[in-house]
């Protein structure tokens, strides 16, 4: 995701980490074979990566035998070409295969059926990562963290227009508001804060009045949120929230797999439809266009590349409304 980088700071500040978690994970489900699909545009990363899977075959902790105990676990890191798509589960499978990413229907899923037809585990990079402190402390003591259902703690990347930007890691529960203030220190620009992305590109727009939403799972889904993989995107009051709801039917229309109509057509459809709300071209009619568009898309969509563009957009409308009726109705043959 645009605006996260947790990952990359954790595999190239503490490789050992979270390979220790994928091996952990191999040994508890049976698995022999392990492979980290890391995007194109991290080399750092994978030179750490590759370096770190050396020195853990030559100390044996990988590869055979693993300390004597007679299990076997190889791991491999693979390079993609940095496809957004490929964050799905089954595309990037297809891509590990050396395929063309594009999503696989399911059922099967790939813990069933995945990787060249065998049973796969497929999880994120930090998931792997809380493994190895969850076996040595206890499952109770990481729930512990968080609150109701959202147990554990949140990897909280904060990124656009902040004055401290950057990677903490807090218990679910803590509000946007304390994220921004306290640890982001407010905007770069020192004008107010006026709109807050949470959860990458595919994720709601917040406006002022929501900021005191605690990042958990129940309570941003409450607000039409989500939290994902824990990005913040702040932006000031100089924002155009149509050009930004644009911008997600543009992101979606640029790494749709192309598999599914509701994604692709519906993506690039919206542009189009975009366009014409900003031009002033009968505004009230084409945003209920795109509102019909967005409900396609979320129903209709394989995966959640397009079933969740309509988050954004639709949260942009909903809390920004004067950004889409700004240059008055044009007469329809203005199309």
């Amino acid at each position: 995701d645009s605006g996260t980088f947790a990952d990359r700071m954790m595999m190239e500040g503490d490789p050992f980490n979270f390979i220790e978690g994928m091996t952990i994970a191999a040994v508890a489900t049976g698995a022999t074979r392990g492979y980290i699909y890391l995007r194109s545009e991290y080399p750092q990363a994978f030179a750490t990566l590759k370096e770190a899977i050396a020195n853990g075959v030559t100390a044996g902790v990988l590869g055979e035998n693993i300390l004597g105990s007679g299990k076997t676990f190889h791991l491999e890191v693979r390079l993609g070409a940095g496809a957004y798509i490929c964050g799905e589960e089954t595309s990037l499978l297809e891509s590990l295969e050396g395929k063309r990413g594009i999503v696989r229907a399911k059922p099967p899923i790939p813990a069933l059926k995945g990787f060249l037809g065998k049973p796969t585990l497929v999880n994120n990079v930090m998931t792997f990562t809380a493994v190895p402190w969850i076996l040595e402390n206890g499952a109770k003591a990481y729930a512990d963290y968080g609150m109701g259902r959202s147990l554990g703690t949140l990897p909280i990347q904060l990124a656009g227009n902040i004055k401290h930007g950057g990677l903490i890691e807090m218990a679910f529960g803590i509000t946007l508001r304390q994220v921004i203030e306290v640890f982001g220190g407010g905007t770069r620009s020192g004008r107010p804060v006026r709109a807050v992305q949470v959860g990458g590109p595919l994720g709601a727009y917040f406006p002022d009045h929501l900021l005191d939403t605690p990042l958990d799972y129940e309570a941003m889904a409450a607000k039409k949120g989500l939290v994902g993989h824990g990005g913040i995107v702040v932006f000031d009051d100089t924002v155009d929230m149509a050009a930004q709801a644009r911008f997600a039917f543009e992101f979606c229309a640029t790494e749709s797999c192309g598999k599914c109509t509701p994604c692709r057509i519906g993506a690039t459809r919206g542009v189009e439809t975009m366009d014409k709300v900003i031009a002033g071209i009968r505004p009230d009619a084409n945003l209920k266009l795109v509102e019909d568009l967005c409900e396609v898309m979320t129903d209709g969509s394989l995966c959640a590349m397009g079933g969740l563009t309509p988050m954004p957009v639709m949260s942009a409308i909903t809390h920004f409304p004067e950004d889409f009726r700004r240059a008055g109705d044009l007469p329809a043959a203005a199309e």
